[in-house]
């Protein structure tokens, strides 16, 4: 919500006006300084949004704030241009309303353009969110990294590496509405307060690692390429299993952890729905992107979102410190999934963190079937997840 300031108004009397934490107003206008604001100066309010009323005769701004359960001066300073003691009967103004509960849950698979929709509307309610384009992919779509918080503890989650996994988009994209509702609220989640979180915790979500391979899954091919992506695709133009990106490298298996042992042991040797690791490590755009946002950051906890399997997975050739052990033990409590420390795999993401930094990183494989799971599972999967999701931020 965007208002204009009055002479004498400052951010620490609109925290309180609107009860909102002076910090997420600070977060929300870094183009302000608070010691130089000027009459008219925009500023943004995060957690409201502007709704429409019309005045009704015998309305007054004391009997609407009074029923709204709100300030008078809220209408007053959203309604600058209305005389309060001549309201005429008809005319709109508006009135702040507080988002309570996530908005707009996803209830449907969301694609690309669906995702950059939903970033840029969170963003508007919430504008302390620092949305940033980490790389492009094969096709040329942004990879969005949505930043929150200013904590020393650095946090780093991110969802569909794979195609056909289009549901982990959903998860983490719910999963940050939740959060986000919880801290402007300052409701408590795992037995803290979600502010506390904030303050205390920097989280990295990318919420769509391969863009391309997800609109293949869910739309079918761009034209330009339809051929050559069937070709991959063996001759079929089914693509609901894809899980490759657009060139038919599987990104989860683009990094350099042992990739020459993944290389020798996946079947496809050249490009492929799935599995092919491609000629060498980080060739491909999203892999690369996803690799230089961990270098920039060395965060100290990682976690990837898979389907499927109702387990985890945590350690990688013994270099996973012994605090990993501990969180494994905690996700496997709260969620129920099953923690297993080795699988014998290699050049993912989870692996090369913990190669690289020695620092707990986790593959988090959601659900149970076959990929891509049915939105039937979504409430189940998205329950699992919260705990787990929550229980990361609080730990």
């Amino acid at each position: 919500m965007e208002i204009y300031v009055r002479p004498g108004d400052t951010l620490s009397y609109l925290s309180q006006l609107f009860n909102i934490p002076l910090q997420l107003i600070l977060d929300s206008n870094l183009h302000v300084m608070p010691t130089e604001m000027k009459p008219s100066d925009k500023i943004h309010l995060p957690g409201y949004v502007l709704v429409p009323y019309i005045i009704k005769e015998g309305d007054t701004f004391k009997k609407i704030s009074s029923q709204r359960g709100i300030e008078i001066d809220t209408l007053i300073l959203l309604n600058q241009t209305k005389d309060p003691l001549q309201l005429v009967t008809g005319e709109r103004i508006f009135v702040p309303e507080k988002v309570m509960v996530p908005i707009a849950p996803e209830r449907n698979p969301l694609d690309y353009k669906k995702l950059t929709k939903l970033i840029k509307n969170l963003q508007r309610v919430y504008p302390f969110m620092e949305i940033t384009k980490i790389g492009t992919s094969v096709l040329g779509n942004h990879i969005h990294e949505i930043r929150i918080g200013k904590g020393e503890r650095k946090i780093h989650m991110n969802a569909s590496f794979h195609a056909n996994e289009w549901i982990t988009t959903m998860i983490l994209m719910s999963l940050l509405n939740q959060y986000l509702v919880s801290v402007t609220n300052d409701y408590m989640v795992r037995g803290r307060k979600a502010l506390a979180l904030y303050e205390n915790v920097e989280l990295s979500l990318v919420p769509m690692v391969n863009p391309d391979g997800v609109d293949m899954v869910l739309n079918g091919p761009p034209a330009h390429i339809r051929d050559e992506v069937i070709g991959i695709n063996e001759g079929s133009d089914d693509f609901i299993h894809w899980k490759a990106n657009i060139k038919g490298i599987d990104l989860n298996n683009q990094f350099p952890a042992n990739w020459d042992l993944c290389r020798k042991n996946k079947k496809p040797k050249a490009p492929a729905s799935r599995d092919f690791p491609g000629i060498e490590p980080l060739t491909e755009p999203e892999a690369v992107a996803m690799a230089e946002l961990v270098q920039r950051n060395q965060f100290d906890l990682l976690l990837a979102f898979h389907t499927q399997g109702e387990e985890f997975y945590w350690g990688y050739e013994g270099l996973e410190p012994s605090e990993s052990e501990l969180l494994a033990k905690e996700f496997e409590k709260v969620s129920g999934y099953r923690a297993i420390r080795y699988v014998n795999s290699h050049a993912g993401y989870k692996d090369w963190f913990i190669q690289e930094y020695q620092r707990p990183g986790f593959t988090i494989e959601l659900g149970k079937g076959i990929n891509p799971l049915p939105l039937s599972q979504y409430p189940r999967i998205l329950k699992c997840a919260e705990k787990i999701f929550f229980t990361a931020l609080a730990y």
